[in-house]
This record gives structure tokens, C-alpha cells and sequence, in this order.
């Protein structure tokens, strides 16, 4: 083996080793984004569109900007703040119009272990904010509720649930369920298959339009630009469930910038 043929082995030997280690990091950081309660800030902006509403047959879209911001309260414990600030476009009923702006922001306040065991909880208040800039975005009412997380992170799987209700005061009077499951399984270099349908209940609603229930899942990859770890995924939805009016098929698509610390 000539002295050329060395040095460029010893170069793809080196390369190899660091794609290696890019692809270990980056599948743990695959891993992290898929635990709500992971000690992680991130930053995901989540892009929700239901087709096909109503009379005019008109999309919804929401913008979900949800900031994640961990605090050490103790030895033991952390806090999960989650903020979730829609950005809504809401085709009208009446005429072939939309209207769009601010919605209701919802905070959440998870403590959370942080030493993880075989189930990782957490529990907290979620509250509503008067925020939406018109009534037909939000119900502009002060809401508060209990709001519980669990999960398992085994070999490549990570799988769990989250459920909230909130219950407003003003003249308004609203009773909101929310329950979401999630499953994803971890492929190579940092890949992933997702299932995490959002089902939610109007309690205050009649019996036939109570629910959405949806089925379906994505893909999604971790990866970087530059030093900046990002998650994107891809989700499609069918509404088995749903009121009169509201759309059969719902698309979902997050990219999430992260910013681990040393210790991720």
C-alpha cells in the first residue's frame, strides 16, 4: 500500500468515525424530541391544516409556535414550561371567507422527575389566556385545568400519552378534553416512524359532535445545518370521528429547532 493509498484510508477512517458519532448524537437527540418532559429548550413550530370545512369546503390552518423551556426547581425535580401561541386562519360558516390572527395561548407546567425510570411523569396545571384577537379565533375567556404526562423509552420505541381539560369561567363557558397518544420507533441515522394523534372532546357539545378522534402517523429525521441541531416531521390524519361539518382529513408538519446542552 503506497503512502497516497494510507493517507486517504486514514482519512475515510476518520470521516467514518466522526458520520458515526454525528449519527449517535443525532439519534439521541431523535429520542429527546419525542419525550415531552426531556430537559431540552426547543423551539418547534407546528403547522396544522384540516380540509375541506364546511359549506364552502374551506381549510383551517394553525400555526402552533410552542417554546419548550426546562428550570431545575430542586435536586430532584425539573419544570417543563410549554407555551403553545396559535397563529389561525378559521374559514367562516356563512360566507367564502376566512378570518385569521392570534388564537387563545395555552401555558403548561409540568414537574417532572429527573431521574427517569421505566415511566416518566409528569403533572402540572395547563392554563388558557385571554389572547385570541377575535371571537371567532378563540373564546377569549381565562381557562385552567390538570394536565398529566407519561411515557417509556424502551430500546427504539418511545411511546406515551398526554391528557388535559380545561374549563373557562367567564361569560363564556367552555369544557375542553384533550388526550394524545404517541408512538415512535427509532430507525438509523436518526429517522424516525411517528403516531401521535390529538383527540379532542367538547364537552358542552351535543352528543353526535363531542369528538375528533384521528388515526394516522409520519415520518421524521433529525438532522443539522451547520452546528444547529432541527427536527422536522410529516404526519396525515383521517378523522374517524368527528362533528357535523368538520373535516375528514387533517396534515401536521413540525420543524422544531433544538438546543441541547453539553449534558444532552
Amino acid at each position: 500500500m503506497n503512502r497516497r493509498i494510507k493517507i486517504l484510508y486514514s482519512i475515510l477512517l476518520v470521516a467514518s468515525g466522526i458520520m458515526q458519532a454525528q449519527d449517535k448524537s443525532d439519534g439521541e437527540l431523535a429520542k429527546a424530541t419525542q419525550n415531552p418532559l426531556a430537559a431540552m429548550i426547543s423551539l418547534p413550530f407546528q403547522n396544522n391544516t384540516s380540509y375541506n370545512i364546511g359549506p364552502h369546503k374551506r381549510a383551517q390552518n394553525i400555526l402552533n409556535i410552542q417554546p419548550v423551556i426546562p428550570a431545575s426547581i430542586s435536586e430532584k425535580y425539573n419544570l417543563i414550561n410549554r407555551v403553545i401561541a396559535p397563529i389561525i386562519t378559521q374559514p367562516s360558516s356563512f360566507e367564502d371567507n376566512s378570518t385569521s390572527g392570534l388564537g387563545d395561548i395555552n401555558y403548561t407546567a409540568w414537574v417532572s422527575p429527573k431521574k427517569a425510570g421505566k415511566i416518566i411523569p409528569g403533572i402540572g396545571p395547563v392554563f388558557q389566556l385571554p389572547t385570541a384577537s377575535s371571537k371567532s379565533l378563540g373564546s377569549k375567556e381565562f381557562g385552567i385545568g390538570p394536565s398529566i404526562v407519561a411515557l417509556s423509552m424502551i430500546d427504539k420505541w418511545v411511546g406515551g400519552i398526554v391528557v388535559n381539560n380545561i374549563w373557562t369561567f367567564g361569560d363564556v363557558s367552555e369544557n375542553k378534553f384533550l388526550f394524545q397518544y404517541f408512538v415512535n420507533y427509532n430507525l438509523p441515522k436518526a429517522w424516525y416512524l411517528v403516531s401521535g394523534p390529538i383527540i379532542t372532546a367538547n364537552w358542552n357539545a351535543t352528543e353526535s359532535n363531542k369528538w375528533i378522534v384521528p388515526f394516522g402517523g409520519g415520518a421524521g429525521k433529525v438532522f443539522r445545518i451547520g452546528k444547529q441541531p432541527i427536527n422536522i416531521n410529516a404526519h396525515l390524519y383521517y378523522n374517524a370521528v368527528r362533528p357535523d361539518g368538520w373535516a375528514k382529513v387533517q396534515s401536521r408538519l413540525q420543524v422544531q429547532f433544538l438546543f441541547p446542552t453539553k449534558k444532552s
